[in-house]
């Protein structure tokens, strides 16, 4: 039983320094040394007349991939105006169009600081040659305008004055296959979904039956700084089902023609995923659309939909509304816009305790109004929730603390009968009724508790740039002086010296060197999370102290031993 301990503590604790050399190495800006990403390209920068990340868009029927540049339908994009920018703002949202397709290139969130440049705002999409990431749409269908099709920005108001509530920016096309396509792209005060009409009108002589396409094209790069961290968040396409609901999918499965959708729906969305941040084009509930991913160019991805516009005649127009929310991952926000749009904010396989693990931090936030202390507050109610099965690990290792000068004892007396030594301790077991295992099942059930309680800290945008006290202005990022690291490993070690000593010398050097090692991420972990650890430890040092008195087991310090055990005389 002991061996097979101490294979497993062996091989969790040579694998954990695995990681631990890998991801530092990352930190420190060399290759990974036992787990290498891919090499990204970095984009290109623009060629004249030609955007980077134009997506060729498949027609319904076949979902083939056009070749890189080639326009859908096979026609090319007329230069009947010269190409510009235009950039318009809101309160919350500063936007640059590209006249080539209405195509939105550049999108700034106003209300939230780049973590590099605290000075500046965050950059979301953006067309430039260190990122790729456009929102996109046209039509298909018959030599119909595209994303590629030069436009005309009408006049109109570039900026939300004070007192007005909404915006509008109009692109009109030239006629292009009997069709001309207005786009009109709405904004709200306070709002972070676009509202974006594609009004589609039938200038030529016969009906005509187009198709929308809605996407996004996106490099494969993580967000710039997130290399570095020792932690790592998905960036990537998402699309959203009613039939197989969220569905993200990694770039490198669309590289190697793994990924898999839900091609045809009548609901859901499709969508870009970062960390704290996301874009999604969203239709009408009820609205067919077929689902695609596909690789563009090298290191450029999409995912969008493709919806029947229906059948025009002659002199008519039809309009299909859509939505393209860009902003950040705001679960109270994302609910309102479209069912399952809040699961962009991705809390893995243990969504089902961390969405009400966030509720109830946000309930306490609003209460205390500061996610510092609103941290500290949820942890202490989640240790009086568990403070019974706590209550019995403790007491279970205080029993064992109290036989444990036995045990060592008997250790010792029968170091070179190891089957007879087995076998008398497991009668001091019964004979004290001590379950060696009582110490950890409790702790074990927890343990999904506090990894989802992780997932929603380092998921939450809201503690992105939020400060607590003193020295720490951001949750966000790594402690400046080290302090709350430096307190977490000191609380761990002390957690361990309280801990009754395993039997076993190397178990023992174990249970020490694990803390140290464990601790060394904590110092390049977001200061939220360690906080969240620190009061953990800070909490579970009181209760089992005070446990362990009313047991009448003295607290006692079992400091290390790393030197080599003396032979008996």
């Amino acid at each position: 039983m002991n061996d097979i301990r101490r294979t497993i503590l062996w091989v969790i604790f040579g694998f954990s320094l695995v990681l631990l050399w890998d991801k530092w190495q990352v930190h420190n800006g060399k290759k990974a040394t036992f787990f290498p990403a891919p090499a990204v390209a970095t984009a290109p920068a623009p060629e004249t007349g030609k955007a980077p990340g134009d997506a060729s868009v498949p027609s319904a029927a076949t979902a083939a991939t056009a070749g890189a540049g080639e326009v859908p339908g096979g026609a090319a994009a007329p230069e009947a105006a010269p190409r510009q920018n235009v950039t318009i703002s809101t309160d919350v949202l500063r936007l640059t169009f590209d006249s080539q397709g209405g195509t939105l290139r550049h999108a700034e969130l106003l209300k939230y600081a780049d973590s590099a440049h605290k000075d500046k705002p965050v950059v979301l999409f953006d067309e430039s040659v260190h990122r790729v990431y456009l929102g996109q749409s046209g039509l298909i269908g018959g030599g119909f305008p595209t994303h590629k099709t030069t436009m005309t920005a009408l006049p109109g108001a570039r900026e939300l004055k004070d007192g007005e509530d909404q915006m509008e920016l109009r692109f009109e096309s030239p006629d292009m296959g009997g069709v001309k396509l207005v786009k009109i792209w709405t904004l709200k005060r306070g709002a972070y979904d676009i509202g974006v009409r594609h009004e589609v009108v039938n200038t030529g002589t016969t009906a005509v039956n187009p198709q929308l396409y809605l996407q996004l094209v996106r490099d494969g790069n993580k967000p710039e700084g997130e290399e570095s961290t020792m932690y790592s968040t998905f960036t990537g396409p998402a699309v959203y089902t009613d039939e197989k609901k969220y569905q993200k999918v990694e770039f490198k499965d669309i590289e190697n023609g793994k990924a898999s959708v839900e091609k045809s729906s009548s609901g859901g969305y499709v969508a870009m995923v970062q960390h704290y941040f996301a874009s999604a084009w969203l239709l009408a509930e009820g609205v067919q659309r077929e689902n695609f991913l596909r690789k563009v160019d090298s290191n450029l991805y999409a995912v969008g939909m493709i919806t029947p516009v229906g059948t025009i005649e002659p002199g008519q127009s039809k309009s299909v509304e859509a939505r393209l929310f860009a902003g950040p991952q705001i679960e109270k926000r994302l609910e309102a816009l479209a069912p399952g749009l809040e699961l962009v904010k991705d809390y893995g396989w243990l969504t089902i305790l961390a969405k009400p693990l966030y509720w109830l931090l946000d309930k306490l936030h609003g209460f205390l109004g500061n996610w510092g202390w609103s941290i500290v507050a949820l942890v202490l109610l989640l240790k009086i929730a568990f403070y019974w099965l706590n209550a019995k690990a403790y007491s279970s290792m205080a029993k064992m603390k109290a036989i444990n000068p036995r045990i060592m004892e008997m250790r010792e007396r029968l170091k070179d009968k190891p089957q007879q030594m087995q076998q008398e301790m497991m009668r001091i077991y019964r004979e004290e009724k001590v379950n060696p295992m009582g110490g950890c099942l409790p702790i074990i059930i927890q343990i999904p508790v506090f990894i989802a309680l992780y997932w929603v800290l380092l998921s939450s945008v809201e503690i992105r740039n939020a400060p607590w006290i003193g020295w720490i202005t951001d949750l966000s990022a790594k402690d400046p002086l080290f302090i709350l690291p430096v307190l977490m490993t000191l609380s761990s070690l002390l957690q361990t010296a309280l801990n009754p000593a395993p039997p076993d010398p190397m178990q023992a050097k174990m249970m020490w060197i694990m803390p140290l090692v464990f601790s060394v991420m904590f110092f390049f972990f977001p200061a939220g999370l360690v906080l969240y650890w620190l009061t953990n430890n800070i909490l579970s040092i009181a209760q089992q102290w005070i446990i362990n008195t009313r047991m009448g087991v003295p607290p006692q310090f079992n400091l290390p031993n790393f030197g080599k055990t003396k032979p008996a005389k």
